[in-house]
């Protein structure tokens, strides 16, 4: 893979990132206009519709919303080198469309000293705008790339989405590119060379239930998923592989005065590390079994998502370009501090699958998944920059 230090020098690629920061409030307004279409976890069609467009009027080839909802385009390269080594070469960029706010959410951006306030604005329309960026800002100084560009707006990246867009992208263009880098809005100076697994399960029990008064002493639904939740939330984890979990949503029961006779939790386990995983899903697995010995109880558990683990080491070539990119941008001197670090992200699948893949960030935020979600915009021009070098560092430059 060439120095990004040397790409950066080219002339045309100079003239580039000097387009990406003279036209960086443009981006940021169409990460507005993003952010203002609802994008509800599987419920991404509006907002993948005016990507598409925005595909279109680009220019870009293959461009296509497949079966789940994922936006596809192409940029094609002027011809495939001569030789190929790993992670360099045809390159899919993928930022998800979705969002965890329910449908019926207000959502306006505006400004407020300094910031852009806006559920869903860092998290992720930033990052989905910046695809379209990269895409003008090579086409505006006639910089030809030497092998394809691939742009995936993907679907279900969010809450029990189980990255199912990303999957599908894989499964379609996973066995074509090199290398896949995942965009985030924020955390800019992060590096991402572990993915972090999580399983994610329903627990529903069943019990007889009946009156809270004439039938007292009947088995509860309620209490007898209390008691497991007890359990669980008593279990020791390590702390190295850091393992963790979480009963996020509880419900269940009729009335105040009833024994309930259904309830169910959400339950969400992660690692980086495989095994650990594993281990912790197994201990949680033998609680439920054993909570499913209680006469008249009946325990039913339904895997609803499973993110696999896994690692690219930070040698590797993707790994070094994205930190000799924020090097070259100066990113440390601006106060953004550059580190590896962990997620679950849209790169955990091609990461599990061995495919060279690491995820970054655009700029820097807050408040994500909360009404009160705010990006910074002054550094997304950096953001940009960073974006372009790493993309030419792997697909490379064709005069």
């Amino acid at each position: 893979m060439p120095a990004v230090s040397t790409c950066a020098s080219q002339p045309r690629v100079r003239a580039a990132l000097d387009w990406l920061v003279a036209h960086t409030e443009e981006v940021i307004a169409d990460a507005i206009t993003i952010c203002e279409i609802p994008a509800p976890t599987f419920h991404e069609a509006e907002r993948a519709a005016w990507v598409a467009d925005q595909f279109r009027r680009l220019g870009l080839s293959d461009v296509e919303v497949d079966g789940v909802g994922n936006v596809y385009g192409r940029r094609p390269g002027a011809g495939p080198r001569a030789a190929r080594r790993d992670g360099e070469g045809p390159l899919m960029l993928a930022a998800h469309t979705d969002t965890v706010f329910p449908a019926g959410t207000p959502i306006q951006v505006r400004r407020l000293s300094g910031r852009l306030y806006g559920p869903g604005l860092v998290d992720n329309s930033i990052a989905v705008a910046a695809m379209l960026a990269l895409a003008r800002g090579l086409d505006a100084v006639g910089l030809k790339t030497a092998d394809d560009l691939w742009l995936v707006a993907t679907v279900g990246e969010e809450d029990l989405g189980n990255l199912r867009g990303i999957r599908a992208a894989m499964e379609r263009l996973g066995s074509q590119v090199a290398a896949v880098i995942a965009l985030e809005g924020q955390g800019l100076g992060k590096v991402y060379n572990r993915a972090i697994g999580s399983r994610r399960y329903r627990i529903t029990v069943r019990a007889p239930g009946g009156h809270s008064w004439g039938a007292f002493g009947a088995r509860s639904a309620i209490h007898e998923l209390c008691k497991l939740g007890a359990a669980i939330a008593a279990l020791d984890v390590p702390a190295e592989p850091k393992t963790t979990y979480n009963i996020g949503v509880i419900g269940g029961g009729t009335s105040v005065n009833s024994i309930a006779e259904e309830a169910h939790c959400l339950l969400d386990m992660r690692s980086g590390d495989p095994a650990a995983l594993d281990d912790i899903e197994r201990r949680v697995m033998a609680l439920v079994q054993q909570a499913g010995t209680v006469p008249d109880v009946n325990i039913e558990t339904t895997l609803l998502g499973d993110r696999p683990a896994g690692t690219i080491a930070e040698t590797h070539s993707l790994i070094r370009a994205c930190f000799d990119a924020l090097t070259v941008i100066g990113a440390e001197v601006a106060g953004y501090p550059t580190r590896l670090t962990e997620g679950s992200t849209d790169a955990n699948i091609p990461i599990s699958q061995g495919v060279p893949a690491t995820c970054i960030a655009l700029t820097t935020g807050g408040g994500t998944h909360t009404q009160s979600e705010f990006m910074d915009p002054g550094p997304v021009r950096l953001g940009l920059q960073q974006l372009l070098l790493v993309t030419l560092a792997v697909v490379g430059m064709r005069e």
